[in-house]
């Protein structure tokens, strides 16, 4: 029986990447770090041991945020990829590269001290659907 495996890869296409290992660590960090390399109120986040992770098309880019992590992110459509803390065994993966991100449910919130102030009322705003599906109707 072949491994399960979890793919994703980054908006334009030109980065893909499968493992067969998503740890139970999916979480949210707030930290302004992450803020910051996904462009968001927070990143979320799963780990995969690295010997797991192929990348099968494209090669990210890498920016070194601190003295031992580095982000990746697709070159070409800037998508952001994964927290990679260099001389660790394992690599957050950003969950919204996931091809189905839904499967993957954060079971923590780290980094809270730097979360937005009205994060909890957000589930509150009233429901709106985007572009695509506003056209077919």
């Amino acid at each position: 029986m072949d491994p399960i495996s979890f793919t994703g890869g980054c908006q334009c296409g030109a980065i893909r990447f499968s493992t067969t290992e998503l740890l139970d660590n999916a979480h949210i960090c707030h930290c302004r770090m992450c803020q910051k390399a996904v462009g968001n109120y927070f990143a979320a986040l799963v780990s995969t041991p690295k010997d797991q992770l192929t990348w099968t098309r494209g090669t990210p880019a890498r920016f070194k945020s601190s003295g031992d992590v580095e982000r990746g992110f697709c070159a070409d459509c800037g998508t952001p990829l994964f927290f990679d803390p260099v001389h660790a065994q394992d690599i957050g993966l950003c969950i919204g590269a996931l091809d189905r991100p839904q499967d993957v449910k954060p079971i923590s919130p780290d980094s809270t001290e730097s979360r937005m102030p009205w994060f909890a009322e957000i589930i509150h705003v009233p429901d709106s659907g985007t572009s695509e599906e506003l056209d077919g109707k």
